[in-house]
């Protein structure tokens, strides 16, 4: 299909919304805006505040400006349906972020019995589209890098005033076909399978989180973690590539998901899904021990190496790694035994009479033939195992990792001794975390070992003392 001379030619709906939190089913809204552009001018301007029903939480208040006592007197989101959806009908629906405004107003009509639906383009993917070289596309960014500016930030009119400017600057600055090709591009709409209801690829948010595939019967078959929601999830709908995402796409029924402030809450998050729902689908499923590590005995002969079940009871210091399959394990203690010469049947590896393979081809200092003592080989064989030893706690209490999302709230993921305590957002305070219990879970320990090692860009590590982060 041949793109369009002017890429914004028709009518644009520009949409803000201000809520009561970041999720469209449970959260409701407290400010609309529409900005009406049609022939790439503004002909209209729409705002108004909506009496949630429900209290707004301390952080929207702070972010927004928008206390309970400016909404008290506000209508009904039920009383300004009408007057929105003359705003919105038949024109493309703009948004920053436009999956997080466009999911909650299918949700607030959805209550209201009403079907909404239409064309979507997001300003994020634009931005990023015109700009790829450069890092950086939330508003404020969008605002600076294009010299647009706003006289009520975080209110929903003003918002829309910049996406309405956003538009205009682009078409100034760039060739009209390439802009056209660009928003055809973006607005084009995913096939799905015949049992997957085709509205989950409009209401599916632009951001950061984990999501949840179900099939017949509400059985959960895939839960995975996503930078961007919306794309991730609907990746697996395209041409199959494995036997499972075949049958993934051939069960799935619906899809739900959980919006987190960034990349290290979604794996957490989804560290957490897997562990507690065993989705019957994904490749971390297993109906044996979930870890397998490294044990050693006490022969007088020397120590021969088990592999077992990991137990987060485990001595630490007696359990070396932790492993997804036991055959991982044995992999890794055969590479050991061969960088550090130790002996393969004093590791119980190898079987039979008279030396090890490893000795007769010069990788092994001879243990098993008498050449090397016992409590040598003993000494060597767990100071070459030192390494897959759990670590440490670092530090001398609890710590946090804090990300804020496009929006600019914030969640806070509190840690102890290798333990998730829970996620602390607004009305929640570290107090309430006072006696969780303190349970080692291997995935936590390595995604947060994964983080201290190579931290994801905008999650903040926080040293917590007292009940409040810094």
């Amino acid at each position: 299909m041949a793109a369009p001379d002017h890429p914004f030619a028709g009518e644009i709906a520009c949409v803000d919304l201000e809520t009561t939190g970041g999720h469209a089913v449970h959260n409701r809204v407290i400010e609309a805006a529409v900005v009406v552009l049609s022939g790439g001018r503004v002909v209209e301007e729409y705002s108004t505040l909506v009496n949630p029903g429900t209290r707004i939480p301390y952080a929207i208040q702070q972010f927004t400006g928008i206390n309970e006592a400016m909404v008290a007197d506000a209508p009904p989101f039920a009383d300004i349906a009408g007057e929105l959806l003359s705003r919105l009908d038949s024109r493309l629906f703009v948004a920053h972020n436009v999956r997080f405004d466009y999911g909650f107003l299918r949700s607030e009509y959805r209550r209201l019995g009403i079907r909404f639906r239409a064309p979507l383009l997001c300003t994020v993917r634009l931005s990023r589209a015109l700009t790829p070289e450069v890092r950086g596309h939330n508003l404020d960014a969008v605002m600076a890098r294009y010299g647009i500016g706003c006289d009520a930030r975080h209110r929903a009119l003003g918002d829309a005033r910049v996406l309405a400017d956003f538009l205009r600057i682009a078409v100034e600055r760039f060739p009209a076909l390439e802009l056209a090709r660009i928003v055809e591009r973006l607005r084009a709409v995913p096939r799905l399978p015949a049992g997957l209801d085709p509205s989950i690829a409009d209401e599916l948010p632009e951001a950061p989180g984990v999501y949840l595939i179900y099939g017949e019967n509400d059985v959960l078959l895939h839960v995975g973690k996503a930078k961007n929601l919306a794309t991730r999830a609907l990746s697996h709908f395209g041409e199959p590539r494995t036997p499972r995402e075949r049958e993934l796409q051939a069960l799935a029924r619906r899809i739900e998901w959980i919006e987190t402030a960034g990349e290290f809450g979604a794996l957490v998050t989804e560290a957490r899904c897997i562990k507690e729902r065993k989705p019957l689908l994904n490749r971390r499923r297993r109906e044996t021990a979930e870890y397998w590590t490294i044990r050693l005995g006490d022969e007088p002969a020397g120590p021969r190496a088990i592999i077992g079940p990991f137990d987060p009871a485990d001595d630490a210091r007696e359990a070396f790694g932790m492993f997804r399959r036991s055959g991982d394990g044995e992999r890794a203690l055969e590479g050991i035994a061969r960088e550090y010469h130790l002996c393969l049947k004093r590791l119980g590896i190898e079987r039979g009479e008279g030396s090890c393979i490893g000795y007769q081809h010069g990788r092994c200092r001879g243990a098993c033939v008498g050449a090397e003592s016992p409590v040598l080989h003993a000494l060597r064989v767990r100071l070459a195992l030192s390494g897959l030893k759990r670590r440490d706690w670092p530090f001398p209490g609890r710590i946090g990792i804090r990300e804020r999302d496009w929006r600019g709230l914030e969640e806070i993921h509190v840690f102890d001794r290798w333990s998730h305590l829970g996620v602390v957002t607004s009305g929640i305070e570290l107090s309430e975390f006072e006696g969780h219990p303190r349970i080692f879970d291997p995935d936590v320990y390595r995604i947060l070992t994964g983080y201290l090692d190579r931290p994801i860009a905008g999650a903040e590590l926080l040293r917590l003392d007292g009940n409040c982060p810094p």
